[in-house]
């Protein structure tokens, strides 16, 4: 077995997708669509365009997957002057709700050997492998 960075992220990407289609399936949600749906939680009326690069996505995956949330009744499109402002509908400020605790619990199951102390220096230092300072305390992003 490998023992380096990129397979124990590539093993845990892997776990957190699974869990997150597991528990997003009675949303009609998936991992490609959380990311989304969280977003526009967080940013409400934003563009497609900030969007798109707040999430590092392709043009047209984010068309498709935007028009697939449009459909489906999470997001709504607000025409304004030549953009289209992005927000929640009731079902997705539920959907959001849902999508935004799964990181958390995910995160209680995924560290549950490893101490409060523990993992605040893994968080430290994950931020640290990411070029970003971490949050004063990074369960509150």
């Amino acid at each position: 077995m490998l023992r380096t960075f990129s397979y124990a992220c590539t093993v845990l990407y892997r776990r957190f997708t699974h869990y997150t289609s597991a528990r997003l399936g009675q949303w009609g949600l998936s991992f490609g669509t959380l990311f989304f749906v969280v977003y526009v939680g967080k940013h409400p009326g934003c563009t497609q365009s900030e969007l798109t690069a707040a999430l590092h996505l392709d043009w047209g995956h984010s068309q498709r997957t935007v028009l697939k949330l449009v459909e489906s009744g999470f997001l709504l499109r607000e025409k304004e002057g030549r953009a289209y402002r992005l927000h929640l509908s009731e079902k997705g400020q539920q959907a959001f709700a849902a999508s935004h605790q799964v990181f958390f619990d995910w995160d209680e199951q995924a560290l549950t050997n490893l101490t409060p102390d523990e993992r605040r220096q893994l968080m430290a230092l994950l931020y640290k492998a990411l070029g970003r300072n971490p949050l004063p305390d990074a369960a509150e992003s």
